[in-house]
């Protein structure tokens, strides 16, 4: 088993606070009084289990302060909902967005938790009306009810899809639009944009349910996409560098590792360097 420091082994992220944000970030904690970059997204922008994420490598290598406001299984609403990070975007040379799943949002089917994008909160009465053969209180996650909902029923199951696509770009034009200055959008994926049809929301396939098409929808509105696409057969295979305990190994192997997080500095390094010229 390829886990470091077998007593205790989880990695101490050094959790801390912005501003009166009330959601605990990757630290430590990064001074706002100079240039810096702010990096929005999921579990890879946070760097679960990595040592170094690939924000703070890329603040090494362009020699600026890099602000990981990334956080795990997080979701557009979580950047839209809080405005303390929100101006913390506006007063950045420049902002990196992650792509991030459409079914960790509050949408016309069901909601989610403002701050746990990933927590379930609770069915429509539409989505009681399409499914409603389904018990909805045994779901606490999104990525679990998805699953019983694909199963249960395609057809209906795309009705979901196609609700939670048309939102994903709703929301992600209302945040680019509400950020101020420069917008970078950054893919990372064990597949292309255009190979997000039919994908089973089990681990592996994020950011579930967003396709080229939707990425398309928002060239206006960012200065650059970045894509960083991995080999799926990695996971579980490549956890050299990484830190976790032997509880936390099931999930650690099923996350991207070091190399991920250095092909994603190697493509934004070049791009982010001219914001500082």
């Amino acid at each position: 088993m390829a886990f470091e420091h077998p007593g205790d082994g989880a990695l101490d992220y050094l959790p801390c606070r912005y501003g009166n944000s009330k959601l605990l970030f990757r630290g430590p904690k990064k001074k706002l009084d100079q240039p810096y970059v702010a990096f929005f997204g999921s579990t890879e922008t946070y760097g679960r289990f990595i040592e170094e994420p690939f924000p703070d490598l890329v603040g090494e290598e362009i020699g600026q302060e890099c602000v990981n406001l990334g956080c795990v299984n997080g979701g557009i609403d979580v950047y839209n909902n809080d405005e303390t990070l929100l101006s913390i975007a506006a007063e950045s040379r420049v902002t990196v967005v992650q792509v991030m799943g459409a079914h960790n949002l509050s949408n016309r089917f069901y909601s989610v938790h403002p701050r746990r994008n990933d927590r379930f909160v609770g069915p429509s009465t539409l989505m009681q009306t399409v499914f409603r053969e389904v018990d909805f209180t045994e779901f606490a996650f999104t990525r679990h009810l998805m699953s019983a909902l694909q199963i249960r029923c395609e057809k209906r199951f795309n009705l979901v899809i196609e609700e939670l696509r048309a939102a994903w770009v709703a929301r992600m034009r209302s945040l680019l639009g509400r950020i101020k200055g420069p917008k970078i959008l950054l893919w990372i994926a064990d597949h292309r944009p255009e190979e997000a049809q039919g994908v089973l929301a089990s681990y592996g396939n994020d950011p579930l349910y967003v396709d080229r098409g939707m990425i398309e929808a928002l060239d206006n509105h960012v200065e650059d996409c970045v894509e960083i696409v991995y080999d799926p057969g990695i996971r579980g295979t490549r956890t050299e560098g990484m830190v976790f305990s032997e509880l936390e190994a099931p999930v650690a192997m099923q996350m991207p590792g070091i190399e991920v997080h250095d092909a994603a500095t190697r493509k934004l390094t070049g791009l982010l360097e001219p914001y500082f010229a």
